[in-house]
């Protein structure tokens, strides 16, 4: 454990030990931005709207009190989304597509011996095919959890108008209910680490491939398992010290 986390801060420190022309930097994030962040759009938009209108419709199934408002539904569908279920559930999914995607593709570059040619004409292979990865996940995933909340609040609302549960001006009056600002940061703090560590551990298994094949698909699998369970913990940590 402690030989593989110093391996992983010193390929960490490699991405910038000599790096590549900012042009080359620029080009290379923007190309990955598109693939990490516009390629996503679609599973984290689906995935984002449905969990808000299962929320909305069992938090409208189990508030039965007639002493407690309907207006707190739509104030528990903010508070959840926003604080917990847009930020590490839509991590968790990107981890799984993204992740993925950035251990498979490091990976097989590796046993196809592309790493190693670009490492003899001089290039510093870290920083050309990592850093710009790392760079764009940690621009993405932000614009990607703004975009979860919205539509999770937004399928909330749908889900709790057409099923009756409640109506639509109760709904915006709970989620305008004792807003703070602060929890918006919170949660942008949340995806910027999770958008690190997902994208740094997957990009080390793939870039640390050795074998074939068979270890390409070991290394994507390891990458998503560890990433889940670093969000998890980074998620209890950044709660107890930023809330």
């Amino acid at each position: 454990m402690v030989k593989t986390f110093g391996s992983f801060l010193l390929f960490l420190q490699s991405m910038v030990s000599r790096g590549e022309r900012f042009k080359t930097l620029w080009d290379r994030t923007i190309d990955e931005a598109i693939l990490i962040g516009v390629n996503s759009i679609f599973i984290v938009a689906l995935v984002s709207a449905f969990i808000g209108a299962v929320t909305c419709v069992q938090i409208s199934y189990n508030l039965i009190n007639p002493l407690i408002p309907k207006s707190t539904i739509g104030y528990m569908v903010r508070e959840m989304t926003i604080l917990e279920l847009a930020p590490t559930i839509t991590s968790i999914v990107l981890a799984g597509k993204v992740g993925s995607s950035i251990a498979g593709g490091l990976g097989t570059m590796r046993i196809t011996e592309q790493i190693d040619a670009l490492e003899v004409m001089g290039i510093n292979s870290s920083s050309y095919l990592v850093l710009p990865r790392i760079l764009a996940s940690l621009l993405m995933f932000p614009l990607l959890v703004i975009l979860a909340m919205g539509l999770s609040i937004m399928g909330g609302y749908i889900a709790g108008t057409l099923s009756g549960s409640i109506s639509a001006q109760e709904y915006i009056e709970g989620i305008r209910t004792d807003f703070i600002p602060y929890n918006i940061l919170f949660a942008l703090i949340k995806s910027v680490v999770f958008a690190f560590l997902i994208s740094a551990i997957s990009a080390f298994k793939g870039f640390n491939t050795r074998g074939g094949a068979l270890e390409v698909g070991a290394a994507s699998t390891g990458a998503v398992t560890n990433s889940i369970i670093a969000i998890l913990i980074a998620d209890f940590v950044l709660a107890a010290i930023l809330l």
